[in-house]
């Protein structure tokens, strides 16, 4: 009769329902298979420096973990920016992803041409960790301490000068914050990252830095730098002769630099969770945790909402300092 459906008529929507079901069951795989081909992580430094080491470090033990390959690339320039950038423009499928240091929320905060918003441009992943900075010189330099570093360069002013890894990095803005904060006049170098910065010092062609511990922990140990202070908020236990800024003459001082993965804005929600659980296990590791300990390196310990807050309050707590010194990079 009428009200009888054909078995012609019928297959069109065995058809139709077959692959609703199949689109139900796709989404669910298609994550499940999330890497099936290398992942590349861009570092906006050149090799060797603080950053690179570290995310060479974790991207080395992901590589083992994800059963992909995981493909490190230096994309030096700009201060980090074009690194940055590159992986903003990228696809948001989890297979271009920028390892950088906390200066990737800084910059925008302290350049006059607005290249990248941090927080709307960008997928905040997971926070690595984090380190003070040391204040250095070079082994002969005058001064054994940071108070004596500070009489010396207010005894003859633009005598002395600082080299920084890159402008709006949290070497750049310490310097500035102790250049205006001490009074010091000290004309601030840049180089291309940390290698070429550190080099200068240990040669005396610059009169100190301002760097992360990753990156000069080996050149302390070796007596090719020497400490004068660091921007922890207390004595760093490795170093307990060793003062702070805030102890030698700047009161309530703290600037530490901190790692996180990032990926492009709209990044989904499944393999941002897959690569922090990741990230998490990894920073769990016992080759990894020996070996950030060695650098005197802080692993994470937060989840991905608390690291976009953390992003969000360090825009507000930069761009706040860059506005009362009046850091502006053109």
């Amino acid at each position: 009769g009428e009200d009888t459906l054909s078995l012609h008529d019928a297959l069109p929507i065995y058809l139709v329902l077959g692959f609703l079901s199949l689109q139900c069951f796709a989404g669910p795989l298609f994550a499940q298979a999330y890497p099936n081909r290398p992942i590349k992580v861009v570092v906006p430094y050149t090799p060797g420096g603080s950053v690179d080491n570290t995310c060479r470090l974790i991207t080395e033990q992901l590589q083992k973990q994800l059963g992909q390959s995981v493909v490190v690339e230096n994309k030096p320039g700009a201060s980090g920016m074009i690194g940055s950038v590159e992986v903003m423009r990228a696809p948001a499928d989890g297979y271009t992803l920028l390892c950088h240091a906390s200066s990737q929320v800084y910059m925008p905060m302290v350049v006059k041409k607005k290249t990248y918003d941090a927080e709307k441009d960008f997928t905040s992943i997971a926070q690595i960790g984090y380190v003070p900075l040391a204040v250095v010189t070079y082994p002969k330099f005058d001064a054994n301490n940071f108070k004596d570093f500070v009489a010396l360069v207010k005894k003859s002013p633009g005598k002395y000068t600082w080299a920084t890894s890159g402008l709006g990095t949290a070497s750049h803005l310490s310097e500035e914050m102790l250049n205006r904060g001490l009074k010091l006049d000290m004309e601030i170098i840049t180089y291309k990252g940390a290698v070429p910065q550190l080099t200068d010092v240990m040669g005396g062609h610059v009169s100190a830095a301002i760097s992360p511990l990753p990156g000069v922990t080996s050149f302390i140990k070796s007596g090719h730098l020497k400490v004068l202070a660091f921007t922890s908020d207390k004595r760093m236990t490795a170093y307990p002769n060793v003062a702070t800024v805030a102890e030698s003459g700047l009161p309530g001082f703290e600037m530490n630099s901190w790692y996180g993965l990032w990926g492009p804005a709209n990044l989904p929600k499944d393999i941002v969770s897959k690569l922090a659980d990741q990230v998490a296990i990894a920073l769990k590791n016992k080759t990894v945790r020996d070996r950030m300990n060695e650098l005197e390196f802080e692993p994470a310990t937060i989840n991905t909402a608390q690291f976009e807050k953390l992003v969000k309050d360090e825009t507000v707590r930069i761009g706040t300092i860059a506005r009362e010194a009046n850091i502006s990079i053109d």
